[in-house]
């Protein structure tokens, strides 16, 4: 009997593989996208003491206000890359590792990361 695999337990093993060897130092920190169906969140995060230095998602009232509908879609998750490069250059940080989380690196995902980089976040 063949079992269908969650969707989730999927992207949570293929997540766990790769943070195997994606760690965020204070030098270089983890920039963390998780993605649900209604919103997407972004952190960027020091590993070596656990700690999310600067976060961003579409529900973030600064994030909300530049939305047009949905907090779903690519236009919302460019929105949060790009302020979550903004919140990153205040505290310092210029170079992150990018952590897709098990996603595949397209649609909302790679729209975040386009406007990380475009707002000056080195990856």
């Amino acid at each position: 009997m063949i079992k269908k695999l969650d969707r989730n337990k999927a992207r949570r093993k293929r997540q766990l593989r790769v943070r195997k060897t994606v760690h965020g130092t204070p030098e270089r920190p983890r920039l963390n996208v998780f993605r649900s169906n209604q919103n997407i969140y972004a952190q960027i995060i020091d590993d070596t003491v656990g700690r999310t230095l600067v976060s961003a998602s579409t529900l973030d009232p600064e994030v909300r206000s530049r939305l047009q509908g949905s907090g779903g879609n690519k236009a919302a998750a460019a929105i949060v890359g790009e302020v979550v490069a903004k919140r990153a250059l205040a505290a310092g940080v210029t170079k992150v590792v990018f952590d897709r989380a098990g996603y595949l690196y397209h649609g909302r995902v790679a729209a975040l990361a386009e406007a990380a980089r475009e707002a000056g976040l080195e990856f």
